[in-house]
């Protein structure tokens, strides 16, 4: 980690990129000090509960403002942080949630520069074809139709190709971002506020790891790759072919396989393609890359989607066609593990087991204090675990909305932290329950989701029943040694051979004692210090008093007894 304790050299531009970061980060942390900790404290914490949700909202505006005007990866950023409803209110995801990955497209010199670069031969060489106008303009890349030399087109039986060119100097556009993103990170991590919410750090290796594989075109083609392999004898399923002879780390040629969008209801009924059914292979597909092959497709997003018509074919007449793998997340074995445990809570419906759960996948933090969550769940389960999803659709919206504004409330509350496999996992599912829902306003993405979960509890029976007979032996053990032991102790204090020494233990306490006391000194010295010149534009005599006390125990803390 000592790697990303210094920025890389900056310069220019990217040093002004650097700071307006940090700037927006330090505004933000002060503002949050301030209102969170320092006023509760003085007795005015109606002030902050009462600017609390336009004090939220004036930052995400903000910060997506940032976003849109530096581009590169603060758009990913905010995207990211999007999806974070485990750390975010829902004011902020809602305000985030509408950064959209377009950018102004970069002048085809500069991509046909970048592009011969990497393939080390003029375009004209390297594509009988070639166009200019880009067929999408992203954050992080260019994508433009071209077509094969007949040499390729003969090796690999492809014509039509799409070229994916990384945009000039984005490299050094990421590893600013990221030395400003650790920064604010590290700044994270010494307030207790956040920290005791947020592990920041790896939150932001968590997103890097991302984006470096993003921006790792090798990596992408092998990704698609693999889906491929894994739905070779699918006939639902399909993914564009990779011409590895024009691929390199930042340029990426593969089949041209564009056909009706997903979304495109209207296309698709024009074709005799019912979009209800679409929805579901749709939803069927995606929990067999969940349940069966543990290698999803992380961004399903009507864009990243095409439905292919295969007129006379046997079976379907049309199939699935995904593009760009740059996001995937895995199933780790821990996550299936987990999952079995929250499908087995779920179905007894017991709120216990399934906090328990939520610590088996890592979702919660050892320091989590789950009473709130499990009332919460308990709640959950007394009230709507008893209805099928037809009764679901009939409960007062409003009913639910609130409640789910209550449990989303109490989640936030706890140190919750997603790991990153489970959060891809978690933004498969929720943009898929979009696209089906748009498809057929009908569809419930939880119907599809139930013969996978019995077949994963009927593969991991044999591992529970197994881990049940372990447990009930160490139990049995255990019961069985409790009376030796006791009897030993009571014995040892009848003799009196049973002694405890604390003299050191309280020497280390009265130490501890006066340094958390000119600790608590310092820290008061530098909120009335702060607050004071916070107030001093808005009220100025206010403002010069806190600065005036604010000596007081400053001088404690230089002077008082060490």
């Amino acid at each position: 980690m000592a790697k990303h304790d210094s920025p890389p050299v900056i310069e220019g531009a990217h040093r002004a990129r650097y700071r307006r970061i940090l700037s927006f980060a330090a505004r933000a942390f002060v503002q949050t000090w301030w209102f969170e900790l320092v006023l509760p404290r003085i007795g005015l914490s109606r002030v902050a509960d009462r600017t609390r949700d336009k004090r939220m909202l004036r930052q995400a505006h903000g910060f997506r403002e940032l976003a849109t005007s530096l581009g590169g990866l603060m758009i990913k950023v905010g995207q990211f942080l999007s999806s974070r409803l485990d750390v975010l209110p829902p004011e902020i995801t809602a305000e985030l949630a509408g950064l959209q990955d377009e950018v102004p497209a970069v002048p085809f010199e500069q991509i046909r520069m970048a592009a011969e670069a990497e393939l080390g031969m003029p375009l004209e060489r390297a594509f009988a074809s070639f166009d200019p106008a880009p067929v999408a303009a992203a954050s992080l890349g260019q994508a433009h139709r071209a077509t094969l030399s007949e040499i390729d087109a003969a090796d690999t039986g492809l014509s039509s190709v799409v070229v994916k060119v990384q945009r000039p100097g984005i490299d050094q556009i990421v590893a600013v971002d990221l030395a400003a993103l650790r920064r604010v990170a590290r700044w994270a991590r010494r307030v207790r506020f956040v920290s005791s919410r947020v592990d920041a750090p790896a939150l932001i290796e968590e997103f890097a790891q991302t984006c470096h594989e993003e921006i790792d075109y090798l990596h992408e083609a092998a990704n698609a790759e693999r889906f491929a392999e894994n739905f070779a004898s699918d006939a639902r399923v399909a993914a564009p072919a990779i011409v590895w002879e024009r691929t390199t780390r930042r340029v990426l040629t593969l089949e041209d396989v564009t056909a009706i969008k997903i979304s495109d209801t209207h296309a698709l009924r024009a074709a005799g393609i019912d979009p209800a059914e679409v929805a579901n292979v749709f939803a069927e597909v995606m929990m067999d890359q969940v349940f069966t092959h543990s290698f999803v497709h992380a961004d399903p997003h009507p864009g990243n989607l095409f439905v292919t018509p295969r007129p006379g074919a046997d079976g379907a007449g049309w199939k699935l066609t995904f593009i760009d793998f740059g996001m995937m997340a895995e199933v780790p074995d821990g996550i299936r593990s987990g999952l079995r445990t929250l499908i087995i809570a779920v179905a007894a419906r017991d709120s216990q087991g399934l906090v328990a759960a939520a610590k088996q996948i890592g979702v919660l933090l050892p320091s989590a204090d789950t009473k709130e969550l499990e009332r919460a769940l308990t709640t959950l389960f007394a009230r709507f675990g008893g209805m099928g999803f037809n009764e679901l659709r009939d409960v007062d919206p409003r009913e639910l909305q609130d409640f789910g504004v209550e449990f989303g409330d109490t989640v936030r509350s706890l140190p919750v932290q997603l790991p990153e496999n489970l959060l891809l996992l978690m933004r498969a599912v929720s943009l898929t329950s979009g696209m089906c829902s748009a498809l057929d306003p009908e569809f419930n993405i939880w119907e599809p989701v139930q013969p996978y979960a019995s077949k994963l509890l009927r593969d991991e029976s044999g591992n529970l029943l197994q881990d049940l007979g372990k447990q009930t032996m160490s139990n049995a053990a255990t019961m069985w040694r409790i009376p030796g032991r006791i009897d030993d102790v009571i014995t040892r204090l009848d003799a009196g051979e049973l002694t405890f020494d604390i003299s050191s233990l309280e020497n280390r306490l009265d130490r501890i004692i006066r340094v958390a006391v000119r600790a608590v000194s310092a820290v008061l010295f530098g909120g009335m210090l702060i607050g004071g010149v916070l107030l001093l534009p808005i009220v100025a005599p206010l403002g010069i008093v806190l600065m005036s006390v604010s000596a007081v125990p400053l001088l404690y803390a230089v002077f008082g007894r060490r």
